[in-house]
């Protein structure tokens, strides 16, 4: 077994190798006379085989070598590179990330089978050898005055041990080397260029930046606290100095928490990059399967945003990705045909909005039938003629996005199971976030997620119903109107307000969450909220404001109520219910 104090920088290591070396693959595959590239990448196989030889790891060792052979050979121009070898090297890529994982998880390699893959890369070398214009000739027999050293007199034990100090120290120098240069391959940033950051960063265990940010956590509602009832004794005791200068100190304090707070938000962030570099090797991958053409661009991939959320949101991408290939992108003859390059084109692109980060999925294919996709509604019985015929293209739209939606002729291991689109929503909108679809008939598809940088701390909108309090996350608020109880009308019993000449649905937070009140006045306050395409109005009893919340989780128990994702403590102490936008707006859709 690996030693554990090295298990954690060998781990490290290896992961920045392989996340970098499918891209890199990729990369080679379309210039494959790159001699940097291709000796950056023989670089990477021979490093993780020197470090896996040195923790012990047999198996890493041994296909990592075999990888490293066929790549000496290409960098040597000893032989070209076809899709079938990439196939077969990206796959051995494939088993020691699964080694990788094991060792991760229990610090054994487990009974993960290197046989097929090692006769394959074995096939594969014999393969590219076999197009030299040379033969090897066959290595004979040793003699026996070879087999002695020099063939003379045997060396003593004595030099045998300086021999083997000798060659310990090449090797110790070389593996020193092969980490200098493995530093130096690795994307230089333009403060990287200025002054090298190597020396002045320091591997932190994600559970202590954790712990750290729940300490942030309970800070901000600590002085959420003290500002209120600082408040109050500056209104009780209006003109003392002493509450004067308490004032100026407690205006210190909440300067620094929020500096703290922005700081450790920091030290999360991570580049989406993180996620971005492994979908040029699932575009490759998909594209051979379904023998599509397919182009990869990605833009903006030093994009930061929490980790929590890079973690989360790798799948839906990897769906839409995927999507995007199987049903978008044509292919290449029937692209010729319409007036269309062979090679389609996919779009991965992030950047910053806001407090939010915005990830655009675009593919110039086929793009999204809206007649197919009422017909499949209704074949299904999802919504009636009568549904239909009120619905704007973006509800139809949406549509996909219910459970069991496909617009699949036929079932394949890419999609058309019914499944996924349903999943990718619920996904995105358990961060918060939302998804919008944006396509043209024969010209192509876009999909646009947007999602807050973090989950831990969010900006709220305060408002008071019955004797209860509710936050509401202000991202979602578009806007707060005060209106007359007069101009609420009922539509197929939805209530609804005329707003800017269009149609809003009203939910009553008081039915919502069965919460007694007195009706007062003839006027109500509807704040309207926005999620994706939808816009509905949520009526309560009074506007208090805008705050700063932390959000706690309310526990496997309570976590599936609906309308509710979470809740948080005031500055009086109270547990005050975070709503759940996305939640409620489905609850409209289900009237509807």
């Amino acid at each position: 077994m690996a030693e554990l104090e090295f298990l954690d920088d060998f781990l490290a290591e290896v992961t920045e190798i392989l996340e970098q070396l499918n891209q890199d693959l990729v990369e080679l595959e379309e210039r494959p006379d790159d001699l940097d590239l291709l000796n950056k990448i023989f670089r990477a196989a021979h490093t993780m085989k020197g470090t896996s030889s040195f923790m012990g790891f047999e198996k890493m060792t041994t296909v990592t070598h075999r990888m490293e052979d066929i790549l000496n050979l290409l960098r040597k121009g000893e032989a070209k590179l076809t899709p079938d070898v990439m196939d077969v090297v990206l796959e051995a890529v494939d088993v020691v990330e699964q080694i990788v994982e094991n060792i991760r998880e229990t610090q054994e390699e487990g009974d993960v089978d290197i046989t097929e893959i090692v006769k394959k890369l074995e096939d594969a070398y014999a393969k590219l050898t076999g197009q030299k214009k040379e033969e090897p000739a066959e290595a004979s027999e040793p003699s026996e005055e070879e087999v002695v050293i020099g063939g003379g007199k045997p060396p003593s034990r004595e030099e045998l041990e300086a021999f083997d100090r000798e060659i310990q120290e090449l090797l110790k120098k070389e593996l020193e080397k092969e980490q200098k240069q493995q530093k130096k391959d690795k994307k230089p940033s333009k403060a990287d260029k200025k002054e090298k950051k190597g020396d002045t960063t320091i591997r932190v265990d994600v559970s202590r930046l954790d712990a750290l940010m729940n300490l942030v956590g309970e800070l901000v509602l600590g002085r959420n606290r003290l500002l209120r009832l600082i408040q109050k004794l500056a209104a009780k005791y209006e003109g003392d100095e002493l509450i004067e200068t308490l004032v100026e100190t407690m205006d210190q304090v909440d300067f620094i928490t929020t500096d703290l707070q922005m700081a450790v938000m920091k030290t999360r962030m991570v580049p989406i990059a993180r996620v971005f570099n492994r979908f040029p090797r699932v575009v490759r991958d998909l594209a051979r399967e379904l023998r599509k053409e397919v182009k990869l661009i990605i833009e903006g991939e030093d994009t930061e945003l929490d980790r929590s959320i890079v973690e989360e949101i790798a799948d839906p991408l990897v769906h839409l990705v995927r999507n995007a290939i199987d049903h978008g992108i044509e292919p290449p003859e029937e692209r010729e045909l319409i007036g269309k390059p062979r090679q389609g084109t996919v779009r991965l692109a992030a950047y910053h909005e806001g407090n939010h980060i915005v990830i655009v999925v675009e593919d110039d294919g086929r793009g999204i039938d809206i007649e197919k996709i009422k017909n499949k509604a209704l074949e299904r019985g999802l919504v009636s003629e009568a549904d239909l015929a009120r619905m704007s293209e973006k509800d139809i739209l949406n549509l996909i996005f219910l459970p069991g939606f496909s617009t699949a002729e036929k079932v394949t291991d890419v999609s058309g199971r019914g499944v996924g689109m349903d999943v990718v929503k619920t996904n995105i909108e358990k961060l918060n976030g939302t998804i919008e679809i944006n396509t043209e008939l024969g010209k192509g598809t876009q999909m646009i997620i947007k999602i807050p940088l973090t989950l831990a701390i969010i900006q709220s909108l305060l408002v008071n119903v019955g004797d209860e309090i509710y936050a509401i996350p202000l991202v979602s608020v578009v806007e707060a109107v005060k209106i007359s109880k007069d101009e609420i009308q009922k539509v197929e019993g939805q209530n609804i307000i005329v707003l800017r000449d269009s149609v809003l649905p009203l939910v009553e937070m008081a039915e919502v969450f069965d919460i007694p009140r007195e009706e007062k006045g003839d006027y109500i306050y509807v704040v309207v909220l926005s999620i994706g395409e939808k816009r509905f109005g949520l009526v309560v009893d009074r506007l208090i404001g805008q705050e700063e919340i932390v959000i706690k989780s309310l526990g496997n128990y309570l976590s599936n109520i609906p309308g509710i994702s979470g809740a948080t403590i005031m500055g009086d102490g109270r547990i005050t219910l975070i709503v759940d936008v996305a939640g409620l707006a489905n609850m409209i859709t289900r009237v509807a």
